[in-house]
């Protein structure tokens, strides 16, 4: 069976992988400076981090932008568990917002209705890779004086207008490198910022707290004169993950070429069907096919009817305000509408589509 999502690894990398696991340098370095360019350079953007995990990422985001215990944001709960797990370990407080029924994508109209005073942020998810209204997104967060923060856990190298996400305007915008995204670090994530004052308030919280430029004294001794005045992660990407993301770069446009040729056999499969119809697209928007978005009439056979041809379809995730650890179960008629119906299909690297 033709599997939904393949850990992607590059070929002829064990030598210096073996390398780096004997030169004694293993933590932060050369290697994830190098990733670091890397991404900036693909994505266009200038202030990027790397970092550990997924949840790393957005937990430094979390601190870097000062949320506290009890503070209230607005995110979608058609996204993965983990885009808004970290508001629960922060304890924050999540108001859910509707989305299009269409395109899974958050509602500027409800989104809007759901602002009041004590909206500390915005969390727009891009499900599985498909973004959503961007500009309307971010004019309402702008005329409110709100930050937004793009979550791509599934969307890195999906663009928009011509730009890829990273460098659409958003004060932050997070990426997964988990072992099925593209690219992956086996473990791992990036942060982009709009400000450089964030940006480098980023830089110590993914640290600890710490300014290493001035830790240490002359002596190589701790220096206490160095003061740690932020919260901080052990958030640091390794070595070996960093180096595995830098021949990951220099493979992910062929990679993701492969991903939007399969998707045009699926479009051209699924026209003027009456049982399932491709996801719609926000205009302006390249996604970046992580996997195939449909829309159904009956879930559970369409998902049936594909894995008896040999294609692993799911639902992808659940609809996350149905878990307690949110305290906010509100019944949303897109999001069930939307959930009720989509179906993704198999859009990878690993296959050829025909």
């Amino acid at each position: 069976m033709i599997p939904i999502y393949k850990p992607y690894m590059p070929q002829n990398i064990g030598v210096e992988i073996s390398e780096i696991l004997y030169s004694g340098q293993l933590g932060f370095g050369k290697y994830g400076r190098e990733f670091e360019n890397k991404l900036q350079s693909f994505i266009g953007a200038e202030y990027v981090l790397s970092v550990s995990s997924y949840n790393i990422a957005m937990l430094i985001v979390l601190s870097t932008l000062g949320l506290r215990e009890g503070d209230e944001v607005i995110a979608s709960p058609v996204s993965c568990l983990a885009s808004n797990q970290p508001f629960a370990v922060k304890g924050l407080r999540v108001v859910w917002v509707d989305v299009n029924p269409a395109t899974g994508a958050m509602c500027p109209d409800d989104l809007k209705s759901k602002i009041t005073k004590n909206t500390k942020a915005i969390f727009h998810n891009h499900f599985c890779g498909y973004l959503g209204d961007i500009e309307s997104i971010n004019a309402i967060c702008n005329s409110f004086g709100i930050p937004v923060v793009d979550d791509g856990i599934e969307a890195f190298g999906s663009q928009y207008k011509g730009r890829k996400l990273g460098n659409l305007g958003t004060d932050v915008t997070v990426f997964s490198f988990q072992t099925v995204r593209l690219p992956n670090t086996i473990d791992g994530g990036a942060i982009v910022f709009k400000d450089k004052d964030l940006y480098e308030k980023a830089l110590l919280i993914r640290d600890y707290g710490i300014d290493r430029t001035i830790f240490r004294s002359s002596n190589g001794e701790i220096n206490p004169d160095c003061d740690i005045e932020v919260e901080g992660y052990a958030g640091l990407m390794s070595e070996l993950n960093s180096y595995i993301g830098t021949r990951q770069m220099d493979d992910i446009n062929s990679l993701l070429a492969v991903q939007k040729n399969n998707a045009a056999i699926w479009n051209d499969k699924f026209t003027n069907l009456d049982t399932i119809n491709s996801l719609k697209i926000t205009a302006g928007c390249i996604p970046n096919y992580w996997v195939y978005g449909t829309l159904c009439k009956n879930k559970t056979k369409t998902i049936k009817d594909f894995k008896e041809q040999g294609y692993y379809a799911t639902g992808v995730h659940i609809n996350n305000n149905i878990y307690s650890v949110f305290n906010n179960n509100v019944s949303l008629k897109g999001v069930n509408e939307f959930i009720n119906h989509f179906v993704a299909v198999p859009c990878g690297w690993w296959f050829e589509n025909k």
